[in-house]
């Protein structure tokens, strides 16, 4: 069994934490990361499913350390040829903050010694270790003198889905986007529009997650190399994956964008996935949306914040009237993500629920309304 952790932006923990659950392990949050433990299966089926977390690494060992003979020295006692074969890369990145060791460099030059010595001794090597076969991303972390110590097992971030050809300025990560349909608990059950689409990733994401499709199906992960993991896991469980999709659900979504140009990225995008002819896009100005009045509805969107200052006025008209559709439909539900911080006053209403999220290093606000239910 290994000690695993994901690791997520602040204010996604909880929906980080309940992927993991309902993969079957059990969790423990602090800001930003979540612990679980599980074996190479494990490893494989959050790196394949997990939505919202941006990695997931495994922790080789954490311990105090006041000066770098200490770093190294217990650096060194840990069982790295438990994980890193004999000819593995382990490349050190490194983080030290409110420590005694605060020199980066020279933590990340100890903590690769002090495993070049530890593996030459385990595999009895008299040189220089090769570094020539499948990569083990190594990352020491200090935090108030305490280290921790961690391999990625993803490689590239999670939010990576492989489907994204093309983006506009300023795209939302894939995984951002799955959290905030995840936080307006749609499921596909009722329609859902985007009208501010961009490269569609909301969208895209929404109808993966109806449609019950593991977001790391159509990409590889660092540890798929790794000598420790069964040859033929991640193909095996890619296939229950692929059993899993339900790929003929019929879902109701709408995406549009005022930008052309940005509609046809959109497309594209979805194409790539499979979802072209699904996710229905138009070239429109969310000034004139129109909802159905009679059905439940959503409306999820990463709208432009206003913050320039040329843009502020058009893009509070656009905020009013979404407020106006809020208050004229009882059954449309509204989810807005948005650094406005005059965003209820622009609707004329209180949200039912607000969180904090950071999209990139932007602070913003989720703004949640639900319609009564009936």
């Amino acid at each position: 069994m290994y000690q695993l952790l994901a690791v997520c932006p602040m204010g996604l923990e909880s929906i980080v934490a309940k992927e993991i659950q309902d993969l079957g392990y059990e969790t423990q949050i602090e800001n930003g990361r979540i612990y679980f433990e599980g074996d190479e299966s494990a490893i494989a089926k959050a790196n394949l499913w997990l939505r919202t977390a941006d990695r997931v690494k495994l922790i080789v060992g954490q311990f105090q350390a006041l000066t770098f003979d200490e770093l190294f020295e217990k650096t060194k006692a840990l069982p790295w040829e438990t994980i890193i074969s004999e000819d593995g890369k382990f490349p050190v990145q490194g983080r030290s903050l409110k420590s005694k060791l605060f020199s980066v460099p020279d933590v990340q030059a100890i903590t690769k010694k002090a495993i070049v010595e530890r593996l030459k001794k385990a595999y009895h090597v008299p040189g220089w270790l090769e570094e020539s076969g499948a990569n083990y991303p190594v990352e020491v972390n200090i935090l108030k003198d305490q280290v921790l110590l961690t391999i990625d097992t993803s490689g590239s971030g999670l939010n990576k889905r492989g489907y994204r050809l093309k983006q506009g300025e300023a795209p939302i990560k894939e995984t951002l986007a799955a959290a905030l349909v995840k936080l307006a608990n749609w499921t596909g059950d009722t329609p859902l529009i985007d009208p501010f689409c961009g490269s569609g990733t909301i969208a895209i994401e929404a109808c993966m997650i109806a449609q019950n499709i593991a977001p790391g199906f159509n990409r590889s992960f660092v540890s798929e190399s790794w000598e420790m993991m069964p040859s033929n896991l991640y193909d095996e469980l890619r296939a229950e994956a692929d059993q899993a999709a339900d790929y003929d659900r019929e879902v109701e979504i709408y995406a549009s964008d005022i930008d052309p140009q940005m509609i046809e990225i959109a497309k594209a995008n979805a194409d790539e996935v499979g979802m072209g002819d699904i996710i229905r896009f138009s070239v429109k100005d969310v000034n004139t949306l129109t909802v159905n009045q009679e059905s439940p509805i959503g409306i999820i969107g990463n709208p432009p914040y206003g913050e320039r200052i040329g843009d502020r006025a058009e893009v509070e008209e656009m905020y009013r009237y979404l407020g106006t559709l809020l208050h004229q439909h009882s059954n449309l539900s509204l989810y807005i993500m948005t650094s406005n911080k005059e965003f209820e006053y622009l609707v004329n209403r209180k949200a039912t629920k607000r969180r904090k999220l950071f999209n990139g290093y932007i602070e913003t606000t989720y703004y949640q309304y639900w319609a009564p239910k009936k």
